[in-house]
Parts: structure tokens; C-alpha cells; sequence
């Protein structure tokens, strides 16, 4: 009789930090029996990967999985979910809600913690799949390669994303994080043209937050020009 075959899913975001664009999260699920093909490719954390290696694992790795889950969060989302929640929190539901869409059930789980609590991370995982085995580790990526190829999947598509916004506005808006020269450019531009932020910005970042105030702030020199 041939054994049921194990399924391990790795779990991982990219766009964390950024004040431009979505957070996205990918939980990729492969049969153990494959787990070796991760290591054969190459799958390791994105984040050392060059933009071209990236998108040519991504159509590799998604032909050795059995199952991807990625969720888009869009700025507006998070915005509005970071009223009653903190960001750890976030990304830990809807890292579980991936993790619950797919078609069989996981038997082991491995996440990338957000947490700074390690194991206080994965507990919920373990609420919601008892009978599985649960690794939540700082920088999984770089341990375990199922969660490398969950890395590269949402890297590639948030990157795709911020590409899309660029083309769409004809300008480079650059990688949307706050240390990101053209980001911070773009956002002052728009802010001071509009007097407000478009629906792709995280208005609840402080980066936001600052230059709102710089724009909506009048010196004493306004008043003295009047």
C-alpha cells in the first residue's frame, strides 16, 4: 500500500514596511517527496536573489508546487485594520487564512515570525492545525527552502505590482520604502499637488504622517504674505 503523502507549506510576506503599495503574503504548499527540487533550483531567501533570478525561480517554483495562496493587502486594508490591530497581528491572520484556502490540510507548517516572540507567533498557527507541526523562526527563509520559495513568490508579485503603479502613473515611484529617495520624492509631489495621498499609499505610516504635516502646517510666513 502506498503511504499518503505529506504535504509541508512554508509561509512568508514581502512589503512589510513599505508606505507604498500591498503587503503580500504567500503560503506555498509542495508534497514532501518534492521538498528536495526547492534546494536542486535554487530556492533561498529573496532578499539575496537579483531581480532577474527572482522572476525566473518564480515560474520554476510554481510549476513544482501543489498548491500557492497569496493574498494582496492593499494599503487601504492595512490602513484600516491597523486601527485594532497591530502589524504582527495582521500578517498573522491572514498568513492563517492562506494557510486554511488550500485543498488538503498542511501536515507541517513554517512560518517566517514577525513576532519577536518566535514561538508566541506560531501558537495560533497551532490553534488552528492541531495536528500539525508548527515552525515559526526568525529569517526562515534562509532555513527552510519552502519557506524561500513562499519569499520569492510574494516578492516577485509585490514587485510586479509596484510596476504596475509606476507604468499606470508614468512616474517611477521607486520601491515604496520610506528610505527610498524617488518614493519620498513622489510622495511629497502628489501631497502637495493634491492635498492628499491616492489609495495605494499607507496613510497610517508615520513617513505619511510627516509630510502631511509639513504640507498642512502654516508658517508664520503664510500668514505674513496675506
Amino acid at each position: 500500500m502506498t503511504p499518503k503523502s505529506k504535504y509541508i507549506v512554508g509561509i512568508d510576506e514581502a512589503g512589510r514596511g513599505p508606505v507604498i503599495g500591498p503587503m503580500v503574503i504567500c503560503a506555498y504548499m509542495i508534497k514532501e517527496t518534492d521538498k528536495s527540487k526547492l534546494r536542486e533550483v535554487g530556492a533561498r531567501d529573496s532578499k539575496t536573489l537579483t531581480k532577474q533570478s527572482r522572476e525566473r525561480l518564480y515560474s520554476t517554483l510554481s510549476k513544482i508546487a501543489f498548491e500557492i495562496k497569496a493574498k494582496h493587502v492593499s494599503a487601504a486594508e492595512i490602513d484600516e485594520l491597523r486601527k485594532n490591530f497591530t502589524l504582527n497581528v495582521i500578517e498573522q491572520k491572514i498568513m492563517i487564512k492562506a494557510a486554511k484556502e488550500f485543498s488538503v490540510t498542511p501536515d507541517e507548517i513554517y512560518i517566517d515570525a514577525a513576532d519577536v516572540n518566535e514561538k508566541r507567533f506560531g501558537e495560533a498557527f497551532q490553534i488552528e492545525f492541531p495536528k500539525a507541526k508548527i515552525i515559526s523562526r526568525h529569517k526562515a527563509d534562509s532555513y527552510y527552502p519552502v519557506v524561500s520559495a513562499s519569499s520569492i513568490i510574494a516578492k516577485v508579485q509585490r514587485d510586479r505590482e509596484l510596476e504596475k503603479l509606476s507604468s499606470k502613473l508614468g512616474i517611477d515611484i521607486g520601491s515604496g520604502y520610506p528610505n527610498d529617495p524617488k518614493t519620498i520624492s513622489f510622495l511629497k509631489r502628489t501631497y502637495k499637488e493634491n492635498k492628499k495621498f491616492p489609495l495605494f499609499v499607507r496613510e497610517s505610516w508615520d513617513t505619511a504622517k510627516k509630510i502631511k504635516k509639513e504640507f498642512d502646517t502654516k508658517k508664520i510666513t503664510d500668514f505674513l504674505d496675506s
